[in-house]
């Protein structure tokens, strides 16, 4: 699956860094119904999560920070992208997925992505 990627001129070098990144990324992982792809996406305040079939381009299940048990809760940012994690695996494993294969999009395996992808082990998913 061949993938071209362009990239504005009014975009930053850190973005255009991490738009080469997600690229490179994708080319390597695609997404079964045997082990789905469990994409992270991460904005400045909020963090959102989905375990995607390729094959048939059906999203199985997702959590973010913006539901409302989370919207509450009290913390920093790295808290709720953990209890994000754990609700994701909770919520996979309902589905029956155990096994999944992770997608950081371009970001670094790194604070709330980490906590994230920790959480989510924690919960029972392996990747």
């Amino acid at each position: 699956m061949a993938s071209t990627l362009t990239v504005r001129k009014s975009l930053s070098d850190r973005a255009k860094a991490r738009a080469r990144r997600q690229a490179r990324g994708r080319k390597k992982i695609f997404g079964t119904v045997e082990r789905p792809r469990m994409v992270v996406t991460r904005s400045s305040k909020h963090v959102f999560v989905q375990v995607i079939d390729d094959a048939a381009g059906n999203t199985l299940v997702s959590a973010s920070s913006m539901e409302p048990e989370l919207r509450e809760m009290a913390g920093d940012k790295t808290a709720k992208a953990a209890r994000v994690g754990t609700i994701i695996g909770e919520r996979a494993k309902a589905a029956g997925i155990e096994k999944v294969v992770f997608d950081k999009a371009g970001n670094k395996y790194h604070g709330r992505i980490a906590a994230l992808a920790d959480a989510a082990r924690e919960a029972g998913l392996d990747f």
